[in-house]
């Protein structure tokens, strides 16, 4: 279900990432595609272009921002922020975007999965029988047990895990 601000909802959405922790600068940028022309994922792949991210959020383009996979590719390599003659924190104003395409439910299958995994494992991965025999086999000692109770008490408390609603006795 997504998450909605009172406070941000009749907020335009380039007004909603400045208000956002590493989206202060995006109003900064003049387009002059500095951070495009040093981006390594950019010249990899043709869909991804930090340029265009910029100028869709500050055209207010909120949807085609979050529900795009285009944010979910920047390898927070930095060279764009470093060369902005802006000084636009490139790579935090699309930490700030991922936020926000989270909160409105949008994010890759892999992260719900990793979620998922540590929520019930405790671990990202799950170690593999093949991964426990290695670490004899190396003299490693054997990997202890997650305490999930535990785990699972820190997730609610940070947010990561909502808490269920309690059914009122009646």
């Amino acid at each position: 279900m997504p998450h909605h601000n009172n406070k941000t909802e009749n907020m335009s959405f380039s007004a909603e990432v400045t208000k956002r922790h590493g989206g202060e600068t995006l109003t900064a940028c003049y387009q002059c595609g500095t951070c495009a022309s040093s981006c390594p994922v950019a010249r990899l792949d043709a869909s991804f272009n930090p340029r265009e991210i910029i100028k869709l959020s500050l055209l207010d383009e909120k949807e085609e921002v979050v529900s795009g996979n285009a944010i979910w590719l920047c390898a927070s390599c930095f060279n764009c922020q470093e060369r902005c003659p802006q000084n636009v924190e490139i790579a935090e104003v699309i930490y700030a975007l991922r936020n926000i395409a989270v909160e409105a439910g949008h994010s890759p299958n892999i992260y719900s999965d990793f979620g998922s995994a540590l929520i019930t494992e405790g671990r990202i991965v799950s170690i593999s029988k093949f991964v426990e025999k290695k670490r004899t086999e190396y003299g490693l000692p054997p990997l202890k047990p997650v305490g999930i109770e535990a785990l699972n008490t820190i997730l609610s408390v940070t947010g990561f895990i909502k808490p269920e609603k309690k059914e009122a006795s009646q």
